[in-house]
């Protein structure tokens, strides 16, 4: 279930009542006149199953109460009511399916903006990777992988493409673009830092490398994985198990390939450098397109299954 509370101007509150009795799948109707002070109006709480969420929220933004009023959602950790129970009965579809869309739009937004913190983590992960390629330790990319942020952009990107929203998509575009520059260029220079105090070595690098050789050499695995990554990260924002998403970041191989590409620019190593630039595409391409088409699937099941009597 969710829980919406809404700031209405009171010429508006009678419509928005209306709209929310209509509403299947909703209940605790609660309505109190004139409790808002900034913006002034009334106040509106209600709880509607998440199937019927996203039916709602839309309707509420075509009153226009976005933007005279408020509207805030929050998620139902546990509800005793049988009259919630009969809400979700009575919403078609199942919860676990139901895509929020406004919820999707709004953390994608959010999560794909470039910020100094982004620019932090993502930077913070590529320099761990690059210890991890340097000294073959598995464990220092696992945890880079789950580190790196670069899930929100890419999250982004597919859904401006399908919700078509181009403001989205080139803000995450920038993100990611100029997230990823800039931790390569910051860890070219840890990487010359590293060198001059003795701690990383070409020969290192170009050593046999049997726990991470595996980032400079993309094969149809490596876009297999990525498509499936993307799908599994898709559904985890839409389904609000966002607990999967660590499973997701530490699949790809898109942190290290950044960080193997810029320890091996600096070591003159231009086919590491080719080879890790290509996995990082790889996987970027990957993730995007599989997360584009699992949105665009999930758009069309639920359609279908809402249709149904």
């Amino acid at each position: 279930m969710l829980h919406l509370r809404l700031i209405t101007p009171a010429d508006r509150t009678d419509e928005v009542v209306r709209l929310i009795e209509g509403t299947v799948g909703t209940a605790h109707l609660v309505v109190l006149p004139g409790a808002a002070r900034d913006p002034a109006g009334d106040l509106v709480l209600c709880d509607v199953a998440r199937e019927a969420g996203d039916e709602l929220i839309s309707g509420l933004r075509r009153l226009g109460l976005d933007e005279t009023g408020s509207i805030a959602v929050e998620d139902i950790d546990l509800s005793l009511s049988r009259r919630a129970d009969r809400a979700e009965k009575e919403a078609p579809g199942e919860g676990a399916d139901a895509v929020l869309w406004e919820g999707l739009t709004d953390a994608t937004h959010e999560e794909s903006t470039l910020s100094f913190t982004y620019v932090a983590f993502i930077t913070l992960a590529t320099m761990i990777a690059a210890c991890g390629v340097v000294l073959d330790n598995a464990i220092l990319i696992v945890g880079a992988m789950a580190v790196g942020p670069e899930f929100g952009p890419l999250a982004g990107i597919c859904t401006a493409l399908v919700r078509r929203q181009p403001r989205l998509a080139w803000r995450s575009l920038i993100a990611l673009l100029v997230g990823f520059a800039a931790a390569m260029a910051l860890t070219a220079g840890f990487s010359v830092f590293m060198h001059a105090v003795g701690l990383f070595s070409k020969a290192q690098l170009e050593a046999d490398r049997p726990n991470t050789g595996f980032i400079y050499a993309p094969d149809w695995f490596s876009l297999v994985v990525a498509v499936l990554a993307g799908i599994a990260g898709t559904l985890s924002l839409t389904s609000a198990k966002s607990g999967a998403l660590v499973g997701v970041a530490i699949s790809v191989t898109t942190v290290p390939a950044a960080a193997n590409a810029a320890v091996a620019l600096v070591y003159g190593d231009t086919d590491q450098t080719a080879r890790s630039s290509e996995q990082l595409l790889l996987n970027l391409l990957g993730i995007v397109v599989a997360g584009t088409l699992t949105l665009l699937a999930q758009k069309y099941f639920w359609a279908r299954q809402r249709q149904r009597p």
